[in-house]
């Protein structure tokens, strides 16, 4: 097995970067040529990146003057170029809520951290509300990374993660969510917040 310093679902790294991606690939097949197993080894230091810090090791600052659910709708037309320029290709959809209902999902999350009741008619029944929470910020998190890449074409993954957490509205939503389920009695939703702010 090869270790990698990325984070789950970039297993070979950042995304559209084949030559990279095709390096990795090649270096864990390399693996195979060992004479004893099992084999467990680090990516080799000539090819890990930076890597990225953790959203909640980053300070966000204020937002510019839209809400979370308005700079979503904003950023709607670059999610939709990037899922054109992809043949339909896109990592939303874990929620199964389709993306122009994103809207409703950010009330639900914001309903969730004040502290109400907070429910949402898509969520299946056998699953718990702080796992759902879960998918749905997973959903977002792509949302805005796919949006910014059409935006930024030859951004960088560190600049694309930085100014989700620390430039927009809807990192500093996720990180007020995070701190919620940190807060609650639930273990279920403390377990959950260790993914949300990643």
């Amino acid at each position: 097995m090869l270790a990698v310093p990325f984070f789950f679902g970039n297993a070979l790294g950042e995304p559209d970067n084949p030559e990279y991606q095709h390096r990795i690939l090649q270096a864990t097949f390399d693996l195979l040529d060992r004479n004893h197993g099992p084999v467990l080894e680090q990516l080799p230091d000539d090819m890990v990146p930076d890597v990225l810090v953790q959203g909640s090791e980053l300070t966000a600052s204020e937002p510019e003057t839209l809400s979370a659910a308005d700079e979503l709708t904003s950023l709607r037309a670059y999610y939709e170029q990037w899922v054109n320029a992809h043949d339909g290709r896109t990592a939303v959809g874990l929620s199964v809520i389709p993306q122009r209902r994103f809207r409703g999902v950010v009330r639900f999350i914001e309903g969730y951290i004040s502290g109400e009741e907070s429910d949402i008619k898509e969520r299946p029944e056998d699953v718990s509300v702080p796992q759902f929470i879960r998918y749905c910020v997973d959903d977002l998190k792509a949302f805005y990374y796919e949006a910014r890449m059409a935006q930024r074409p030859d951004g960088a993954d560190r600049d694309i993660h930085d100014w989700f957490w620390s430039k927009t509205a809807m990192g500093a939503l996720t990180m007020a969510l995070a701190q919620r389920m940190r807060d609650d009695d639930d273990e279920a939703a403390k377990a959950v917040a260790y993914g949300i702010a990643r």
